[in-house]
């Protein structure tokens, strides 16, 4: 019999995998109905939809390993590397999705999320004072005019599947939509910092490495909080609060 592992669980979601079959419950519908539409217009490989009902989502598993995960070592030789930024790339040339995702949030709105959550961070004794000033410095530039382009919202190295140098698939589109390139690619090479130069070798085009430093930055002062209140530990080694860290 097969047994049942769960991948993630919170209480927004969870993700189970039954033999070659993944299962992910959501209590918001409309990630799910996201999640099956972006998938359907990606020009990436993605998981096979084998069903859905209310809340869950049934997909086939994808061949291949993924190049690590936040936190841990990362594998995979610099062509599989650069595999994966010209699969993103070609993400982003294809035609806009019809609404907004998560990279795709304006900047006035990300600015004020920042600026209170910088503010709870301090107040709450969760991260220092200078650690929190220095990185929200740095995020300063994330904060520009960008070009809409279609974006996976989510896309963490755990997120991508490779067999050798060939890309499997991409799964976990629930915040697919419109949105700025460059948060894909933070994303991306978040905690695997060594590794960019080979995923904007992939990528093929020139990328503005302070706004790829300003997304780390930005994108772990906004996650610590929720992390912990979930039950991760940001503070692991090579994990959001030493991604802040090694700003300073």
């Amino acid at each position: 019999m097969d047994e049942v592992k769960v991948v993630v669980a919170h209480s927004e979601r969870a993700t189970l995998r039954v033999g070659d079959m993944f299962l992910k419950v959501d209590a918001d519908q409309a990630r799910i109905d996201i999640e099956v539409e972006a998938m359907s217009l990606a020009p990436v490989p993605t998981p096979e939809v084998l069903w859905r009902k209310p809340h869950v989502l049934a997909t086939a598993a994808l061949p291949g390993t993924t190049l690590g995960r936040l936190g841990g070592p990362s594998t995979g030789s610099p062509a599989a590397w650069a595999a994966a930024g010209a699969a993103i790339r070609k993400l982003h040339d294809a035609p806009l999705p019809p609404r907004p995702g998560r990279a795709g949030r304006s900047i006035v709105a990300l600015a004020a999320e920042l600026d209170d959550e910088c503010e709870l961070l301090v107040t709450n004794g969760v991260l220092p004072a200078d650690l929190v000033t220095r990185n929200r410095q740095v995020a300063e530039a994330a904060l520009r005019p960008w070009t809409p382009t279609f974006t996976h919202g989510d896309l963490q190295i755990a997120h991508v599947f490779l067999d050798g140098d060939e890309v499997t698939g991409i799964i976990d589109w629930s915040e697919a939509g419109q949105g700025d390139a460059l948060y894909d690619l933070a994303t991306f090479t978040l905690g695997h910092e060594e590794h960019l130069d080979d995923v904007i070798a992939g990528y093929d085009t020139d990328i503005d490495l302070d706004v790829i430093h300003a997304w780390w930055s930005l994108r772990s002062l906004l996650i610590v909080r929720p992390l912990i209140e979930q039950g991760f530990d940001p503070f692991a080694p090579g994990c959001e609060v030493d991604v802040l860290r090694s700003r300073m």
